[in-house]
C-alpha cells in the first residue's frame, strides 16, 4: 500500500505552491515523526526548536518551511511550502483516503428504521442502530454500530458518526461532521428548582444545534436548551470528555481540549481556543479570539481578546498549604495595609 512520493505532492498541488526537491518515484510506505522516520517513510518539520532533529533524520523526504530549505537539502530529500504542519495535515488526510477501505452504501438488516424517516442516497446504517419517527438523515452519511438517532432530528449529508453516538429528539447536525464513539448530542440539561427541601425538574424543552465541519470527541455531551437551543457553530472542534452545558453558544472555529468543562449558558466566542481540564463558568461571556490555559477557571467574562490564565501553581503540599492559607488571609491584610498607608499619609501631611 505504499504510494509515490510525486502522486502524494501532484494531489495537492492545486491546493499549496510546494516544491519537491526529492525523487518523485521514491515510494512512500509510511507517515512517521521526524526523530524515528525511516527510509521509506515522510516526515515534516514545522517549529525551529526541532531543527537539531532534521540533520540526524533518515526520512525519505521532509516537509519544511523554506526559512529551513537549505538545512533540509544539505540532509536529503525535501518539499519546501510555506505552512509545513497544514500541508502535513492534508498528507495525513491524502493518505487515510488511500488506505482506508472502501464501503459501499448498505443498511445492517439488524437496524431499526421507523418507516417515517428519511435516508438520503448512499447511507450507510451498520448494526443495531435505530432511528425514529421523522428523523432525515443526509446522503453519503454513515452510523456506526449502536448509534440511536432521535424523533425529528437531522444528520447532515457527508456525516460520520462512530458506533454509540446517540442524537436526541429534534437536535440538528450539520453536514461533514465527525462524532466519535459514545457522543450524546440532546442530553437534558442540568435544570431543578429547590422546593422544601427537594428537587424538581425543569424539563428541558430546547434542542441542540450543530454547524457544518464540526467534530467531537469521544463520551463528550452535549445538553440541550431549557427553553432556547445549545447552538455550536461552524468548524468547532472538541476534544472527548467534554461537558456543554444548556443554552451555550460557542461560536464558529472554536477549539476546546479534553475535559473542558462549559456550564449553561456560557457564550463562547468564534476561534477561541480552551485548554484541557479548564472550566467556563454559567452565563458568562469570552468575546472572539480568547485563549484559556489548561486547568483555569473562568470565574468572570473576558471582553478583550487574549491569553488568560488562572489556576493556583501546583508545588510540594506542605507549601501549598502554607500559601493557600495566606490567602484566606489576603482580605484582611488588605484592610490593614490601607490603614498603614493612610497613617504614613497622614503623618507626611503633617510632616509639611
Amino acid at each position: 500500500m505504499s504510494l509515490r512520493l510525486g502522486a502524494i505532492f501532484d494531489s495537492l498541488s492545486d491546493e499549496f505552491e510546494a516544491a519537491l526537491f526529492a525523487d518523485p518515484d521514491v515510494l512512500i510506505d509510511k507517515l512517521a515523526p521526524i526523530e524515528s522516520a525511516g527510509l521509506a517513510e515522510l516526515s515534516f518539520l514545522s517549529h525551529p526548536k526541532y531543527l537539531n532533529k532534521l540533520a540526524a533524520s533518515c526520512a525519505a523526504c521532509v516537509i519544511v518551511s523554506p526559512a529551513m530549505k537549505d538545512a533540509a537539502l544539505a540532509r536529503g530529500g525535501c518539499i519546501v511550502v510555506a505552512d509545513p504542519y497544514r500541508y502535513f495535515a492534508r498528507v495525513t488526510q491524502v493518505w487515510k483516503k488511500h488506505h482506508e477501505p472502501q464501503e459501499s452504501a448498505r443498511i445492517h438488516p439488524s437496524a431499526v428504521i421507523d418507516p417515517s424517516a428519511q435516508l438520503g442516497d448512499g447511507v450507510s446504517v451498520a448494526a443495531f442502530v435505530c432511528i425514529a419517527a421523522g428523523a432525515v438523515i443526509g446522503a453519503c452519511t454513515r452510523l456506526g454500530e449502536h448509534c440511536v438517532i432521535g424523533r425529528d432530528a437531522r444528520v447532515g449529508a457527508h456525516s460520520r458518526l462512530a458506533p454509540r453516538v446517540t442524537v436526541g429528539d429534534h437536535c440538528q447536525l450539520g453536514e461533514r461532521c465527525i462524532l466519535h464513539a459514545g457522543v450524546v448530542i440532546g442530553s437534558d440539561g442540568f435544570g431543578f428548582a429547590p422546593h422544601a427541601g427537594r428537587w424538581e425538574k425543569i424539563e428541558q424543552l430546547g434542542a441542540v444545534r450543530i454547524g457544518n465541519d464540526v467534530e467531537i470527541g469521544a463520551n463528550t455531551c452535549i445538553d440541550r436548551g431549557a427553553l432556547g437551543d445549545t447552538v455550536i457553530e461552524d468548524g468547532v472542534k472538541l476534544d472527548n470528555l467534554i461537558q456543554i452545558g444548556h443554552n451555550v453558544h460557542v461560536g464558529e472555529h472554536t477549539a476546546m481540549a479534553g475535559c473542558v468543562g462549559v456550564a449553561g449558558s456560557a457564550h463562547i466566542g468564534a476561534h477561541c481556543t480552551i485548554g484541557g481540564g479548564a472550566v467556563v463558568l454559567g452565563h458568562l461571556r469570552l468575546a472572539d479570539h480568547v485563549n484559556v490555559s489548561a486547568s483555569s477557571v473562568v470565574t468572570r467574562s473576558i471582553l478583550q481578546p487574549g491569553h488568560y490564565t488562572g489556576f493556583f501553581p501546583i508545588d510540594d503540599n506542605a507549601a501549598w498549604e502554607k500559601n493557600a492559607a495566606t490567602l484566606k488571609q489576603l482580605h484582611t491584610l488588605r484592610d490593614r495595609l490601607k490603614q498603614v498607608e493612610k497613617q504614613i499619609a497622614l503623618q507626611l501631611k503633617t510632616t509639611d
